[in-house]
């Protein structure tokens, strides 16, 4: 089935950036969801700066916190906004950079088989309603184009990435989102 809402793994309602982050999976399959939070600086939303860091221009002596992103290299396929903006980094048809050292099911690389969403926010600071109805409905977009990525298949960055990985944390409401599905 062809689904209008994409082409080669771009999400037409998303804003599309293309970050250089990315590289081919070794295989086809797209059979996991990572849900994960950032916010750059830390606590801050609304700023320039995540959007940077998935383009690789982030400018790491704009805030002191950024020292440790020199030079670093990663990517999400999508992120959303506090006000529920949707930006979109990488085809979901490609390997983006935001799972690292991880392991679902017993299976490493993660990156290899997910999909990551930023979700702008930290651990504790809750989600915005226009958060969740965007990742919703992104989510239902998902699943419905890529058939293995079911509920079971769709887990936090703290799940794949224990004791390293805390998000999305607290503040996220497990229960509405899958729910909502």
């Amino acid at each position: 089935m062809v689904d209008k809402d994409w082409f080669d793994g771009w999400y037409r309602p998303a804003r599309k950036s293309p970050s250089p982050h990315f590289n081919a999976r070794p295989q086809s399959e797209v059979s996991l969801l990572v849900i994960h939070n950032i916010s750059l600086p830390a606590g801050c939303f609304g700023w320039p700066y995540i959007e940077q860091l998935f383009l690789g221009t982030l400018d790491c002596q704009a805030d002191a916190s950024f020292a440790d992103l020199h030079g670093l290299e990663v990517s999400a396929h999508f992120l959303i906004r506090r006000d529920g903006e949707l930006v979109q980094f990488v085809s979901c048809d490609e390997r983006a950079w935001h799972a690292g050292v991880s392991s679902f099911e017993g299976r490493t690389g993660c990156n290899d088989f997910a999909v990551g969403i930023e979700l702008e926010g930290t651990d504790t600071s809750g989600f915005s309603d226009a958060q969740y109805q965007q990742l919703q409905q992104l989510s239902r977009s998902l699943m419905n184009c890529y058939p293995k990525i079911v509920k079971a298949r769709i887990v936090g960055h703290s799940d794949i990435a224990p004791g390293r990985k805390t998000d999305p944390g607290s503040g996220f409401d497990w229960q509405r989102y899958l729910t909502a599905l």
